[in-house]
Order: structure tokens, then C-alpha cells, then sequence
């Protein structure tokens, strides 16, 4: 059975926020909000908890994991990429946005596209999950709740809870938080290539 807590989207409590850290630590899996729907997320290490991820969304090996950050700085431990690229970023984090990089060596393998050797990174425009970055200290391990069979992430935290209680262990109830996905981005080579149009604006990337 899933702990649920409600956490307030504009000021997020302390208290609860350490203590949804304290569950990523122990290898759990918790929904919890961003700025595009809901999301599955674990600690960047943890091997069982990723497979649980895989297993709740029926993901194969070459399913894009992507990490979410707290800022450019964290970006650029996980990402390759150059000047002109960090500009962009630094105008469009945190947002709407997913961006797929060359991956560095400290991204673990079992996170990577296998053949591509890339990683998709966010820094969502989230209270919460900026305060949940913070406390944890490094990113978090994410997909988007999305379940088998369906297109859009979920977007209610108690129907989150009603199915999928026995498969998490936390369930963040951050409010309604936007029904788009995020717009994607591929910085892998020179050539800046938007992949999916959402939430964000694509015009400055095309």
C-alpha cells in the first residue's frame, strides 16, 4: 500500500519533502508531479526500483529514461554539450521541455538508449520537484505515468493512488499540474532537432 501525501504546489512542506527524499533513497518508486502530468521516478542508482518503473509501464531496453535536474550545472555532470547549447538551455530551464544528449560516463548504462548511448534530461518548472532536487541532492531517475495502452500521462493523484497503490510506494498529490507532455528536443549533434511538439515553445529550437 502506497503512503499519499499532499504536498502544496506553491509552498511546499519541509517536513514532507524530506521525508519523499528519505523513500527515493530506500529504493522506492513515487509518483509525483511536474509541470507536464505525473511522473514515475526513483533514485539514479537503484536498479530494482528502475525495473519496477519498466514494469508498471511495460517499457523495453530501448525506451529513453530521462533524468531530472535541478539546474544547468547538474545538466552538465550527466550531458555532453557545448557553449552554444548551454545557451539555449539557460533560457529555457527549468520548462516544458526534454532535452535528448550524448550521455557521460557518469550516466549509468542501464539508463542510456543501448545503441545511441544518449539520456534525456528535465528540469521541470515545479515547486515541488525543485524542493524535492534540493533535498535529494542529485536527479531524479524519471518517466512519464503513462500506462500501457494509453497517450497521455495521468493526471489525478487519487486514481494515481487507486492504481497503482500496491506497485509504489509513494504518491505525491501536488495538485493538477498541466495535461501536455513536454516538447523534445534532440541536442546530439550540431543540428538541434525537435521530436515532439508539447508544451513548450519549439520555435527557438527549429
Amino acid at each position: 500500500m502506497s503512503q499519499f501525501f499532499q504536498i502544496h504546489p506553491e509552498n511546499p512542506q519541509a517536513r514532507l519533502v524530506k521525508q519523499a527524499a528519505q523513500v527515493i533513497r530506500e529504493g522506492g518508486v513515487i509518483a509525483y508531479p511536474t509541470d507536464c502530468g505525473y511522473s514515475l521516478g526513483c533514485h539514479i542508482g537503484d536498479k530494482a526500483a528502475l525495473e519496477k518503473i519498466r514494469t508498471i509501464r511495460r517499457l523495453d531496453d530501448k525506451h529513453n529514461f530521462t533524468l531530472v535536474c535541478r539546474d544547468l550545472s547538474e545538466i552538465s555532470t550527466y550531458a555532453r554539450f557545448d557553449n552554444s547549447l548551454y545557451r539555449l538551455l539557460k533560457h529555457h530551464t527549468p520548462g516544458p521541455y526534454t532535452f535528448i544528449f550524448n550521455a557521460t560516463s557518469e550516466v549509468p548504462r542501464r539508463l542510456m538508449h543501448p545503441k545511441r548511448k544518449t539520456i534525456g534530461i528535465r528540469v521541470p518548472d515545479n515547486k515541488i520537484v525543485q524542493a524535492l532536487l534540493e533535498e535529494l541532492g542529485e536527479p531524479i531517475m524519471s518517466a512519464s505515468l503513462i500506462l500501457p495502452g494509453e497517450t497521455d500521462p495521468m493526471m489525478d493523484p487519487y486514481d494515481i493512488r487507486d492504481t497503482l497503490q500496491h506497485q509504489l510506494d509513494l504518491v505525491i498529490d501536488g495538485g493538477f499540474c498541466g495535461m501536455q507532455p513536454t516538447t523534445v528536443i534532440a541536442m546530439i549533434t550540431e543540428a538541434v532537432e525537435v521530436l515532439r511538439v508539447g508544451a513548450g515553445d519549439p520555435t527557438p529550437f527549429e
